[in-house]
């Protein structure tokens, strides 16, 4: 019965899995620790861990990263301790889609798994099966908080100040332009910090007087922030609408859950039904208060991929995406919920605490005491179980592709470009457009019936018709346009009868005529049949004296082999005793051939130094020719400089020489310039003198 605690779990509590949890996929479980007491628990996309009172680390589920940290990435179905931890006490820990981050008592932090955008804190890119000490943190103060998300870290210290690190392609980690940080960054918003939760793009912070900021994927509304403060979405940004001060903050795929003094506030995508306000909502660009928990008595908030988890004066709402049972409503209910719904199996149990993981849910729960009596419900606390109408018969003609293609969020865009190991392949296909070219001609009166339509395909959670929205865990498929379906094959039917009965006809006269011709090959085969049995036998008596011969063939054969192999062994003994003769021969000459080499030995050493000495004495006279042919180039050089300065006086002399003549031809001193050059020449030394 709903409701009832079962007597077998302790009044330490137990851990219930709901969804794909790997300890038992789509079937509520529960298991309990027989000496401790579970204290905290956490989900990442496809694994979960869980603390204990004496600080033991249990992990499960998926294992392709190695993010449970137990040396191998062997997929472990049960919860599963972690030895090499067993000296050190857990204290905090947090789940990402593929790596996990623990803190202990010593303020140790550690991290396994996944790290292809950095997201260990380590320095580097690579994968670690096994947990690996952040040395950073050593030197910063106690940790307060942790927190991981899909390739994303961050750690929050007792003094404030918040840590992240990891992939920052959509400004996620809120540290402006970088693209990507493999060592943990400081990011400030002025003042101290007292909750942090990262989303698969998006995360978020508050602050000790209640100030909720958000930072990353700006996509269907999901930081909550105004048009003009969309452009600085790569830095943490102030949600202004929310006017109460904010306590928590829980992110998901692609949804924001805000409590703010009991209150719940919610925002971004919600197809599922995973904002909570009771009707289909596509998304909400700003926070609305969700009318259910307006009374304040919300305490705790968690958010899966597309479902939302609250908690209530120990009692537990969930809605959204109710697939594989995750919602924790009943093995039978795997509808979605659009707003919330009590989970009446905990009534009898005190919740201490729930996480949600990509597609499950972990809830840690005690048996209330006995004398408590019945949880007194209010009238808003049970709600009916609630299934939307499917979207396309919802929304009509108003959704298109390029609607849906929109809502597309990172976390999808993403897998489309790196695939995940366990995710499925593509499970639809596009049906043919209904145009007139591939419809058929009405339909004549037929007696077959036409089988009764199928009931309406379930709800299509996740990829809409023709690859808009995919869901990584989709495993429902589509049933097309029935009638259409049904029309094409009761026309097909009625062509392939007439053909029938055409080729019946045909193939009676062939029949005939194939007897007719069957029974003279009889005839002829019969013939052919008794020629080839005499011809048999007088092969078999051919091959019956050819065996013969052949054994006599092979005795004979036989001795020739046996005398020939006596030869060769007795040949073979001669030539070993050759071989031993030569071999002492051949020792007889490697001394000699020793002693040779130690005389060849001396003499190169003798050559090889006289050679030496002859390169030196080489060396040296070959520094006395160049420095004779120094010289000799010094002597050239000076000599030409000699030549030069002659001929520049020649030329000095001759100019000259040329415009005294120019002057004396043109007058100079009363003289007849038509005289001839000798005349000039016996002149002008005269006048020279005279001058």
């Amino acid at each position: 019965m709903a409701g009832e605690a079962e007597d077998d779990i302790p009044e330490s509590g137990a851990v219930f899995t709901f969804g794909k949890s790997k300890f038992a996929d789509n079937i509520p479980s529960k298991f309990w620790l027989k000496n401790d007491i579970p204290l905290r628990i956490a989900c990442g996309d496809e694994h979960t861990a869980l603390i204990t009172e004496n600080g033991k680390l249990f992990l499960f589920g998926s294992n392709n990263w190695g993010q449970l940290g137990l040396g191998s990435k062997v997929t472990v179905n049960k919860p599963t301790c972690v030895k090499a931890l067993k000296s050190e006490k857990v204290q905090l820990v947090a789940c990402g889609r593929n790596h996990t981050l623990i803190c202990t008592a010593q303020g140790k932090v550690y991290a396994s798994g996944g790290n292809s955008e950095g997201q260990l804190g380590l320095g580097d890119c690579d994968e670690r099966t096994s947990f690996k000490r952040l040395d950073f943190f050593d030197s910063q103060g106690p940790i307060k908080m942790l927190a991981a998300g899909s390739n994303i870290s961050a750690a929050l210290t007792v003094s404030g100040k918040l840590f992240m690190w990891g992939d920052n392609t959509e400004g996620q980690i809120g540290l402006g332009k970088e693209s990507q940080v493999s060592s943990p960054q400081e990011v400030s918003v002025g003042r101290p910090i007292s909750w942090v939760s990262c989303g698969y793009y998006h995360s978020a912070l508050v602050t000790v007087d209640g100030a909720l900021y958000t930072f990353g994927e700006r996509d269907s509304g999901k930081l909550g922030l105004g048009t003009h403060q969309l452009p600085g979405h790569r830095v943490p940004q102030l949600v202004k609408s929310i006017k109460e001060p904010v306590t928590q903050v829980a992110c998901g795929g692609g949804h924001t859950v805000a409590l703010a003094e009991g209150s719940v506030y919610t925002f971004g995508l919600g197809q599922f039904g995973q904002l909570g306000h009771g009707t289909f909502i596509f998304e909400s660009r700003v926070p609305r208060l969700v009318e259910h928990f307006k009374k304040g008595r919300a305490c705790q908030v968690a958010c899966g991929e597309n479902h939302t988890a609250v908690i209530t004066d120990g009692l537990l709402y969930t809605f959204g995406d109710g697939r594989h049972g995750k919602l924790g409503l009943g093995e039978e209910n795997f509808t979605n919920q659009f707003k919330p719904t009590l989970c009446l199996r905990f009534l009898k149990y005190n919740v201490q605490g729930a996480m949600c993981g990509g597609c499950h849910m972990v809830v840690l729960a005690r048996p209330r005491a006995r004398g408590t009596g019945e949880v007194t419900l209010e009238d808003d606390d049970v709600t009916e179980n609630f299934l939307e109408k499917p979207y396309v018969e919802l929304l009509g003609n108003t959704v298109d592709s390029s609607t849906l293609q929109r809502s597309l969020s990172a976390r999808v865009r993403r897998r489309e470009r790196e695939r995940s190991p366990d995710q499925f392949g593509t499970m639809f296909r596009t049906l043919p457009a209904m145009t007139p070219g591939n419809l058929l001609p009405p339909l004549t009166a037929s007696s077959q019936t036409i089988p009764p339509r199928l009931a309406p395909p379930e709800v299509i959670h996740g990829k809409v018709l023709n690859g808009t929205y995919q869901h990584r865990n989709e495993e429902s498929t589509h049933q097309g346009t029935y009638f259409i379906c049904t029309a094409i094959s009761v026309r097909s039917s009625e062509r392939e009868e007439s053909e029938e009965e055409r080729e019946t006809e045909e193939g009676e006269d062939e029949k005939e005529e194939e007897e007719k011709s069957s029974a003279e090959e009889v005839e002829e085969s019969s013939e052919e049949e008794n020629s080839e049995i005499e011809e048999e036998e007088e092969a078999e008596e051919q091959s019956e004296e050819k065996e013969e011969e052949t054994e006599d063939e092979e005795e004979e054969e036989e001795k020739e082999e046996d005398e020939q192999s006596e030869e060769k062994e007795e040949e073979t003994e001669d030539e070993e005793e050759a071989e031993e003769k030569e071999e002492e021969e051949s020792e007889e000459k490697e001394e000699e051939t020793e002693d040779e080499e130690e005389e060849e030995e001396g003499e190169e050493e003798e050559e090889s130094e006289e050679k030496e000495a002859e390169a030196e004495d080489e060396e040296d006279q070959s520094e006395e020719e160049e420095d004779e042919e120094e010289k000799e180039d010094e002597e050239e050089e000076e000599e030409e400089k000699v030549v030069k300065k002659k001929r520049s006086a020649e030329v000095k002399r001759q100019s000259a020489k040329s415009a005294t003549r120019s002057k004396l031809r043109l007058g100079v001193k009363g003289q007849a310039a038509g005289e001839s050059e000798e005349f000039w020449d016996d002149v002008l030394p005269q006048y020279l003198n005279l001058k």
